[in-house]
């Protein structure tokens, strides 16, 4: 479709101008989330979406708030938080290999993440992935469970929300609707339209478009690429091209927590639809720059994944 070719020229644009950014450093807090904020409304200028009908939810930022991630016990996610739990009745996220119990950082002694690979949903080939991956850790081959962004990769779609401790920040303006992670200053371009491309080049995080529903924002992605280090959650759940993905983020109704519920479809890895949920709370922050590869080192000789480096110069 021309609308999104044009938006992806301008994103490409955008991009550019964060990665001097993030060279040059912010200059301050506040003329960081106000250069974000312009450069989202550049992003989102062009020519006009048809809006889908249905009252718009506000599930923005601020300069002075940002949704910061929650465990399940209301503290904030720290390593060990996955997905949780969807309504009863619906299949769930993959969980914790039984022979292994997991204890995340919060215990002072945490346990590696390894997935059950047993899991009746996996396809063939998916299940021996994970099973390679969990004996990667049980021999000592590798010493640190692999986590994208840890590693400086993109989380992906719907991955990146399960990112911890930091927070992210939503930009809504009528034709676009940003996702903006603190960590290494990671953006998601939701695009406010009806219908996909009718050619998706696949991707990190895959075409997402969105529309309003019921008081929720409802977000359908495909166009994932599948790359081997591309994951559904800290198991390393590993997907195909063939991945959609629909997410559906609301607030509750005194405004203090952000939610999303999301559906994951992939024929030649799961044997059937599988449901998670997120949580997030309102907490006063002011922006931060972080930047992963400046804390990269494999300082405890984990046989890390190595950091991704660019073949050539962006300017």
């Amino acid at each position: 479709m021309r609308l999104i070719g044009t938006v992806r020229r301008r994103e490409d644009e955008m991009i550019s101008f964060c990665t001097l950014k993030s060279v040059s450093r912010l200059l301050s807090r506040t003329t960081t989330w106000a250069g974000i904020l312009a450069g989202a409304a550049m992003a989102a200028s062009g020519p006009a979406v048809a809006e889908a009908p249905g009252k718009i939810p506000d599930l923005s930022s601020s300069i002075s708030f940002a949704w910061t991630p929650l465990a399940r016990d209301g503290r904030i996610a720290r390593y060990g938080t996955g997905w949780f739990d969807p309504p009863a009745g619906l299949r769930g996220p993959i969980k914790q290999h039984p022979d292994y119990p997991l204890r995340g950082n919060e215990t002072g002694r945490p346990t590696p993440a390894l997935g059950n690979y047993k899991d009746p949903i996996l396809k063939p080939w998916a299940a021996e992935r994970m099973r390679l991956s969990n004996e990667e850790l049980l021999s000592g081959k590798i010493g640190i469970p692999f986590l994208p962004q840890s590693r400086c990769w993109p989380g992906g779609t719907p991955g990146q929300l399960l990112w911890t401790t930091e927070p992210f920040y939503i930009i809504q303006t009528p034709k676009q609707v940003w996702m903006h992670w603190q960590r290494d200053q990671w953006v998601r371009r939701i695009i406010m339209t009806d219908r996909h491309s009718e050619y998706v080049k696949p991707s990190w995080y895959g075409e997402s478009i969105g529309r309003y529903e019921n008081d929720e924002l409802v977000v359908d992605t495909i166009g994932l690429a599948a790359h081997p280090l591309s994951v559904i959650d800290m198991f390393r759940t590993p997907h195909t091209e063939k991945l959609h993905v629909v997410e559906r983020f609301k607030t509750t109704a005194d405004g203090k927590f952000l939610e999303a519920f999301v559906k994951i479809e992939d024929e030649d890895t799961f044997n059937e639809p599988m449901y998670m949920t997120k949580r997030w709370k309102k907490d006063p922050y002011d922006w931060r720059e972080t930047i992963c590869a400046e804390n990269s080192g494999d300082h405890f000789n984990a046989n890390l994944v190595p950091i991704p480096r660019a073949q050539r110069p962006d300017f």
